[in-house]
């Protein structure tokens, strides 16, 4: 039941096999009420992950990343990133810890 889930937090398995349903419809897909769900999903978990940050940024702590103000990511790089969870892993996985995961990985703070 998603109306009781915090933004993004949907698990990898079910946003993968959501996704998977309208795959076919190639970049079609993003306008079908589902992919416009699942866009505003991920949407959501950004939008808590740089909530959180500009609260840590805020506060003065050391952040997970550090990434630029805006960006933007592409649904191919995206579903790549969660491809890469392994099966056996997905459903205990969130979005919002697969976006958070994401940016650590493309924008890691200096040492």
């Amino acid at each position: 039941m998603l109306c009781g889930m915090a933004p993004g937090d949907m698990s990898v398995a079910a946003f993968l096999a959501r996704a998977g349903s309208i795959e076919r419809l190639g970049p079609l897909a993003i306008a079908t009420p589902e992919g416009i769900r699942l866009k505003s999903e991920v949407v959501a978990a950004g939008r808590r992950y740089k909530a959180r940050i500009d609260a840590e940024r805020k506060a003065g702590r050391k952040t997970t990343s550090c990434p630029p103000e805006s960006g933007t990511l592409a649904p191919e790089e995206w579903l790549a990133h969660l491809r890469r969870y392994p099966v056996a892993v997905r459903k205990s996985v969130s979005v919002y810890a697969a976006f958070d995961a994401l940016m650590k990985k493309r924008y890691p703070c200096p040492a």
